[in-house]
């Protein structure tokens, strides 16, 4: 490929951290992982950080947990109506299937691809116990807007940001907005630790709960004083195998810690390389005839770039696809496109659709995206600028 994806954001730092735990011969989560946690809070100036095996399991654990609090005004219950944007990855819904939730899907903003507030507004019901806001491609969501609708309502804001570490919105990182936030860390990321994820709260409960059933349910990682079981014994040897939730193991290697401590002060770096050579994308493509690329939305951390062909465009995607493949540019769906037209595994949700999946429909059908790296892509990016003009 000439226009690739992503590419890689290690050097001899990483294999360096590497070689650390091959030599310490401590291979399963340990001190490279906390401290990874700790810096990541750190970083995005929150109280808590669980990390995690993937942002999908991130997002399990994060559904998991709701189910598990003691405050009878946020537990979830099977049954709950939750909202969701129609548009999103599918390890976003799955979790919420999985514990017998409602989904209820909106459309998307076609601007921006997030949530369309307004179909949220109009969504929201007297059944609504929690939104789970998706910030896509690096884009936040307007959370003065969002938080406006629920507000002096019982109903509980969960993030998927998985696509957008290091987005913010009025210079507050999205993923710190609601409950809990998620992060992942995979390869095309913004950062990367092989696989990886990461959850960030601010409240202690959840935290002692996400600590729990990370790992097995047990209470071996628990604080002496915890929110889940009160105060542990002084008995190592009975708390080794204690088990007080029905948990998972979806821990994260020491290895993937260690990368990630060196992979955090990159960071500025990499957000800094990712917004320049989005200034050359929304320069050369904002005002294009044919083409509508996303709407910013306070600062986004561009994942990637989206380019949905408008109405009057003379081509189809399934041709634009098919130049940029024989021109060596990789693309993508935008994330799943409309999740809905997936009947095979709806068939196993519990879900409702509020109004008309317009927006989501059409960026299904004529909507993908290019990759964002975290070093100059200029000449990548005119050479897709070039192409599609000479397609157009």
């Amino acid at each position: 490929m000439k226009y690739k994806l992503a590419s890689s954001t290690w050097d001899h730092k990483e294999i360096e951290a590497i070689q650390t735990v091959i030599d310490s011969n401590m291979f399963s989560m340990g001190e490279r992982v906390f401290e990874y946690e700790h810096e990541f809070a750190k970083f995005f100036n929150s109280k808590y950080a669980i990390m995690t095996s993937s942002g999908s399991t991130a997002n399990l654990l994060m559904i998991a947990a709701m189910f598990f609090t003691k405050d009878n005004s946020r537990r979830l219950k099977r049954g709950d109506q939750v909202i969701v944007p129609a548009v999103s990855w599918s390890t976003t819904y799955f979790p919420l299937q999985q514990y017998g939730l409602k989904l209820k899907f909106v459309d998307i903003d076609r601007k921006t691809l997030n949530m369309d507030l307004q179909q949220l507004k109009g969504a929201i019901t007297k059944d609504t116990k929690a939104i789970l806001a998706v910030n896509l491609l690096g884009n936040p969501n307007n959370f003065n807007e969002i938080n406006k609708i629920i507000d002096g309502r019982n109903i509980t804001l969960l993030e998927d940001n998985c696509e957008s570490l290091g987005a913010t919105f009025d210079n507050k990182f999205a993923g710190t907005f609601g409950l809990m936030g998620t992060f992942s860390s995979f390869f095309s990321h913004h950062i990367t630790t092989m696989e990886g994820g990461c959850i960030l709260t601010d409240d202690e409960e959840m935290y002692h709960i996400l600590l729990s059933i990370r790992a097995h349910g047990w209470t071996r990682n628990l604080p002496k004083n915890n929110l889940v079981t009160g105060v542990k014994s002084n008995d190592d040897f009975e708390e080794s195998f204690k088990f007080v939730l029905p948990g998972y193991n979806v821990r994260p290697l020491e290895m993937s810690g260690a990368i990630g401590c060196e992979q955090i002060k990159k960071l500025p770096k990499l957000l800094s390389e990712r917004r320049k050579n989005a200034q050359t994308f929304v320069s050369l493509f904002e005002q294009h005839q044919f083409i509508q690329i996303q709407e910013e939305v306070s600062s986004s951390s561009w994942f990637g770039f989206s380019l949905v062909l408008k109405e009057n465009s003379p081509i189809s995607r399934s041709d634009l696809v098919a130049e940029l493949n024989e021109n060596k540019i990789e693309c993508r769906p935008i994330v799943t496109g409309n999740f809905l037209k997936n009947h095979a595994v709806l068939e196993y949700f519990d879900y409702e659709i509020f109004g008309e999946m317009k927006n989501a429909s059409y960026i299904d059908q004529n909507g993908l995206f290019v990759g964002n790296h975290h070093q100059d892509i200029t000449k990548e990016i005119n050479m897709l600028y070039n192409l599609i003009n000479r397609l157009l």
